[in-house]
């Protein structure tokens, strides 16, 4: 076989490729005035959720749910003076939110009333006993049988009651426990996350790439 000849002329380009992989998200960097308005919010946080870790320990009965407090100074009185006790302190009249918080509620129960004023909106034209003070609709409910009462037209309170149930009363005035209040402590927020793009800290100024 003699030699290899010489190259022959470059041929024609071919058709274009398909397109790639979409590539990762560049990073968002903070710096300056980002960074300094970043941890001025986590130290107001941080802040409030001390006071108000402060404030629970200030009562007769605490019981911690996750990051919730349920606290009351177990006195006795009427629907009206529970609610506004709980407004006036940065605190929500209790709600229960699921089976576990409802049965922690029932302890603080001793001796005499065993009933509790809780968070249902007690305006049964606004709602029908099936949103909380704000209108919110309730997301966790334990009625008794028969509740709540189809026969009250205007006004009723809801109490929990020893068995965990709940009642509507026309009775808003009863001695029943107040204020039992819920404390949701204010934590310090996780670096935050924008879609895909991560915050850093970084001596440079804002950039995204």
């Amino acid at each position: 076989m003699g030699p290899a000849g010489p190259a022959g002329p470059q041929g024609r380009s071919g058709f274009p490729g398909p397109a790639g992989a979409r590539g990762l998200p560049g990073l968002v960097v903070m710096c300056g005035r980002d960074r300094i308005d970043s941890i001025s919010q986590d130290l107001e946080s941080l802040k409030r959720s001390i006071v108000k870790l402060d404030l629970a320990i200030s009562y007769d009965f605490v019981r911690s749910m996750g990051k919730k407090y349920f606290v009351s100074h177990k006195e006795r009185g009427p629907f009206s003076r529970a609610y506004e006790f709980c407004s006036q302190q940065g605190l929500e009249l209790a709600l229960p939110q699921n089976d576990d918080e409802n049965r922690v509620l029932t302890q603080m129960f001793d001796e005499g009333v065993k009933m509790a004023w809780i968070n249902v909106n007690n305006k049964k034209a606004e709602s029908n006993f099936k949103a909380d003070m704000k209108n919110q609709p309730l997301t966790f409910t334990n009625w008794a049988e028969g509740q709540p009462d189809k026969s009250i037209q205007n006004i009723g309170c809801t109490v929990l009651s020893e068995n965990g149930a709940w009642r509507v009363t026309e009775e808003c005035a009863l001695d029943a426990y107040d204020p039992l209040c819920r404390i949701r402590p204010l934590l310090v927020k996780e670096r935050r996350k924008l879609d895909s793009d991560y915050f850093v800290s970084t001596p440079k100024c804002k950039q995204r790439r």
